[in-house]
């Protein structure tokens, strides 16, 4: 009995120090001493050869020492197999065994789920309930709930949480933190807390799990209190929180946290390394990049591929691309990973060639084509909009089967669709055995893209699941397309779903569609739920509610949030130039310009565009020219169409009109519509009907189909006691098939949209807003109006029948707000001023160029418009 204890303590030993030449001299002197056939000696000898990586010294025991194996050399032998990576040995041999005990289960249910085969883990122990072989034991429910876990069946927790109380093993500490984790992992974060509070100990990993579970429910915030009260941390917590604030886009506090761990002495690993390395590469921080990677190099016994794979990402993406291909060349095991990042890289920085050719290296060094390489590359094709190699990249991916994988269909789906070939991009999408959210709402953007939002909202329409991403994509296929109104239905039913919070994105896409239809109440509620999401002061959406105050007239407000912003980017500046330019405040814009110049801030081509137009709003012609000179000597920004068209309207507006044509010929591009329509109202203004023939004759040869260049030179014409000449204009556009566009108005009334057109009957009280239209006229001539002589759709103008019934519905404090899709006319504008001074009220009118802010018998724009 001693000799056989000493035997087995000699053969555990070698197992634990992996020491095969001792388990085989061991083994020898088994043979020797006669205790060669002893169940016991055997099943200790299986153990330690496999304890060493030996399966095929363990195989030779089985089959031929051990005659009769009993079900504990089963489960040793069982449990070597998948510790060493072969499961279907493990699984061959459990259909074989004579006999099982919940150990038999266990051993296979634990090999599925370090194999990541968390379905197959489920359906053992499923089949262990239903073989009545064997009852499951503590090891058999936290094995189980691990593989719940892992796969968030936030179905299934519940049943095992009642097998789990029906087995009684409230007191197995084990099973409680697989309880505790698996609730997480599912999201019933608020039933784990209740679990966690009645474990007396709870270990680290029970402590990590909520970590983790109060960071995906209440957010990074609550999540660092969290940390910050925990009795112990280890390694993996502050990994945890790495991970956690850089997913969440805050970086910098992520690469704080690690300079903390290291100062408090917690060594760090790998995961660490791979998390700050990936911090650095997001925030293009060389500097802390290259620090780290002397701090792997000292602390790490060798890189492995993810951390390796960390800092090809941090060099390819500062564009060192020599020290990424060294960090490359230096790894013995270069894997998918470590290739697709280095790809990666070079087509962030446009290196489409070498990234092909590094594809093709990959290819012939693996031998082997990896879905995520492939994936990347087609983004390539997506980005360059290269169909040609995009589709011998499908080609590729057919062959290899790769066409499976949904990474690479949906890339294709994204190039086919970017490069206007619908028909492949469904063909793609309807090849796929298996479709994700991303797959979905491709489909639905690319059919958005080209218009069809019929289409779109099918592809909505048949998703089994959406995300905030999908609903984003819908909401913004609606305002893109003009379908505000739509779009703002999809919202509210976008707040109905429980398992969908809006994001900054929603908010940006609702403010442009209220900026569009000028909805200054509903901006203003979801200016609210945006206070309630605590985004109000996320740069992105308080940019988007700027644009949106000043597109419905509310200046001093998108002023006020302007000065609230602490991080302003060149975004937040441009819209509030802008938003000063649309209201005909050329001084104010001009401020704002020189405020951002004075911060450091560099201006763009849109940041010139808004100066210039607010110069030509206000006829600052002085700052015009100085900032157009500006753009080029100072900024290196060479003007565009939208800068002479500015800078043209400016002198064209201030009477400069031969300045205005000799700047057009010296244009380096061939002037558009837009340009000579500047010139053609100038000429209008001013009354040289020569040069409005010429800018006229330019704009006909343009073949422009819009009629506002024909209205304006008809009444040029008219004006000028012409009567032939303007209806020669009106037969040519009569012969070219174009329609003047037909003038409408709208406001927002009660949450209602009334939209009104010249001479409209359709309002249910168009009889009580022309009476009270009437009335108003008749205020006004005791002003010294005189209605001209005019066809009555001038008299009913639409403009003049939505400020008649602004007076009849709104408060007399109430400002009218009115949107117009056309620009004001002279006599429109004269009326209007002279209604606020008999009335006493407010009218801010949007036309198709600026804001008029009419009180008192005066207008903003100081009739210089």
């Amino acid at each position: 009995m001693a000799i056989t204890q000493a035997l087995a303590d000699a053969l555990r030993s070698c197992g634990s120090r992996r020491s095969l030449p001792g388990a085989r001299a061991l083994h020898g002197r088994l043979v020797t001493a006669g205790l060669a056939s002893a169940v016991f000696l055997q099943n200790t000898l299986l153990h330690a050869y496999l304890s060493c990586g030996s399966l095929p010294d363990a195989r030779r025991l089985l089959q031929a020492d051990i005659r009769e194996p009993n079900v504990i050399t089963h489960n040793i032998m069982m449990n070597g197999y998948a510790k060493l990576g072969s499961l279907s040995d493990a699984e061959e041999l459990f259909d074989r065994m004579p006999r099982r005990d919940v150990a038999s289960w266990n051993t296979l249910m634990s090999g599925y789920f370090q194999s990541g085969r968390f379905l197959d883990g489920l359906e053992t122990f499923v089949s262990l309930h239903r073989s009545g072989d064997s009852l499951p034991n503590a090891f058999t429910f936290g094995c189980v709930m691990k593989c719940c876990g892992a796969l968030g069946w936030h179905e299934l927790a519940p049943q095992l949480l009642g097998l789990f109380w029906k087995f009684g093993f409230w007191d197995d500490p084990d099973v409680e933190t697989a309880l505790v984790d698996m609730f997480v992992r599912c999201g019933y974060v608020d039933i784990a807390s209740r679990f966690f509070s009645r474990i007396e100990r709870p270990t680290i990993f029970c402590r990590n799990s909520m970590l983790s579970g109060n960071a995906k429910l209440y957010g990074v915030d609550h999540a660092i209190e969290y940390f910050e009260s925990m009795p112990e941390r280890d390694v993996v917590s502050w990994n945890m929180m790495i991970a956690a604030l850089s997913q969440r886009g805050r970086v910098r506090e992520a690469i704080d946290l690690v300079v903390e761990m290291h100062r408090k002495g917690v060594r760090l690993d790998s995961t660490t390394y791979t998390s700050s390395l990936t911090a650095c590469a997001r925030l293009s921080s060389l500097g802390w990049g290259k620090q780290l990677h002397a701090k792997v190099i000292r602390c790490l016994p060798h890189i492995d591929p993810y951390v390796a794979s960390a800092l090809i990402e941090l060099y390819a993406k500062c564009g060192c691309f020599k020290e990424a291909k060294r960090v490359f060349s230096s790894l013995h095991d270069r894997n998918s990973v470590s290739w697709t990042v280095l790809i990666g890289g070079f087509l962030q920085y446009g290196c489409f060639s070498e990234s092909v050719e590094l594809f093709n290296q990959m290819r012939a060094d693996l031998m082997a084509i990896d879905q995520f390489a492939l994936a990347t590359l087609i983004s390539g094709c997506f980005n360059r909009m290269d169909l040609r190699l995009g589709r011998q990249l499908h080609s590729l991916c057919l062959k290899s089967g790769q066409n499976r994988a949904i990474a690479v269909s949906n890339s294709l789906i994204s190039l086919y669709a970017k490069c206007g070939d619908l028909q492949n991009a469904e063909f793609v999408f309807s090849s796929m055995s298996e479709r994700d959210i991303v797959s979905w709402t491709s489909m639905l953007t690319a059919y958005s893209q080209v218009g069809n939002i019929t289409k779109a909202r099918e592809f909505f329409d048949g998703m089994a699941t959406r995300n905030v991403i999908t609903w984003n994509a819908m909401l913004g296929a609606y305002i893109q397309h003009g379908a505000e109104e739509a779009g703002l239905k999809m919202y509210r039913a976008m707040l109905s779903q429980k398992d969908v919070t809006p994001d900054w994105v929603t908010y940006v896409t609702l403010f442009r569609g209220c900026a569009e239809i000028g909805a200054n109440k509903l901006g203003d509620q979801i200016i609210g739920h945006t206070v309630k999401a605590g985004l109000i002061l996320d740069v992105s959406v308080a940019n988007a509610a700027i644009t949106m105050y000043s597109k419905c007239g509310r200046i001093s407000e998108a002023q006020n949030l302007f000065d609230l912003i602490m991080g302003k980017d060149l975004v937040s500046w441009n819209a509030m130039i802008t938003g000063y330019s649309q209201h005909g405040m050329g001084k104010q814009a001009v401020k704002i310009f020189d405020d951002m110049l004075s911060k450091g801030v560099k201006p763009d081509y849109i940041s010139y565009v808004a100066v210039l137009s607010g110069c030509s709003h206000s006829g600052l012609v002085q700052e015009g020219k100085l900032y157009f000179d500006m753009m080029a000597r100072v900024h290196n920004i060479s003007p565009g169409l939208e800068h002479f068209s500015c800078m043209v309207d400016l002198l064209g507006r201030a009477g400069h009109l031969t300045e205005a044509k000799d700047l057009i010929d010296k244009m380096p591009m061939k002037p558009t519509a837009e340009v000579w329509g500047a010139l053609l109202n100038a000429c209008k203004i001013h009354g040289n009907n020569e040069l409005a023939e010429s800018a006229a004759k330019h704009l006909f040869e343009l073949d422009s189909p819009d009629s506002g260049s024909y209205m304006l030179l008809a009444k040029i014409y008219s004006d000028a006691g012409k009567s032939d000449d303007s209806a020669q204009v009106r037969k040519l556009m009569r012969d070219k098939g174009i329609k003047k566009n037909p003038g409408y108005s709208w406001m927002d009334v009660e949450n209602k949209v009334h939209v009104f057109k010249a001479d409209d009957v359709s309002h249910p009280q168009v009889i009580a807003i022309r009476n009270k239209l009437d009335e108003l006229m008749e205020k006004i001539s005791h002003l010294g109006y005189v209605r001209t002589e005019s066809p009555r759709s001038e008299i009913h103008h639409s403009e003049k029948l939505a400020v008649a019934f602004g007076i009849m519905t709104l408060p007399t404090w109430m400002p009218i707000h009115i949107m117009k899709n056309l620009r004001i006319c002279d006599d429109c504008h004269t009326v209007i001023k002279l209604i606020s001074s008999v009335t006493d009220r407010e009218f801010v009118i949007r036309d198709a160029v600026r804001f008029h802010h009419f009180k008192s018998g005066s207008c903003s724009c100081g009739d210089y418009w």
